[in-house]
C-alpha cells in the first residue's frame, strides 16, 4: 500500500485531520494533526488512526505504524 492511501484511509474518516504518511516499504511513518486529539491521551490517540486502518493491518497489508499524533496547538509548538 502507498503512502498516500494510508493517508487516505485517515482522512476518510477524519477530513479536517492534516495526515502525512512516508514509508519505506515495511514501515509507515504516520504524522497527523487535528482538533480531534484534544483531550485524548497517546493511547486513545493512537486508537483513533488505528480504527482507520484496522482491516489492514488485519489482513497483512500494513504491517508495522509508527505514530505521532498532534493537536494543532502541540503542533504548532513544535516549532518554538
Amino acid at each position: 500500500m502507498q503512502a498516500n492511501e494510508v493517508e487516505a484511509l485517515v482522512t476518510a474518516q477524519y477530513p479536517n485531520m492534516e495526515v502525512v504518511v512516508e514509508t519505506d516499504g515495511y514501515q509507515y511513518q504516520l504524522r497527523a494533526v487535528g482538533d480531534e486529539f484534544d483531550g485524548l491521551n497517546k493511547v486513545k490517540r493512537q486508537q483513533l488512526i488505528y480504527g482507520c486502518l484496522n482491516q489492514h493491518i488485519v489482513d497483512g497489508t500494513i504491517h508495522a505504524v509508527v505514530m505521532q499524533t498532534y493537536t494543532p496547538a502541540e503542533w504548532a509548538s513544535q516549532g518554538e
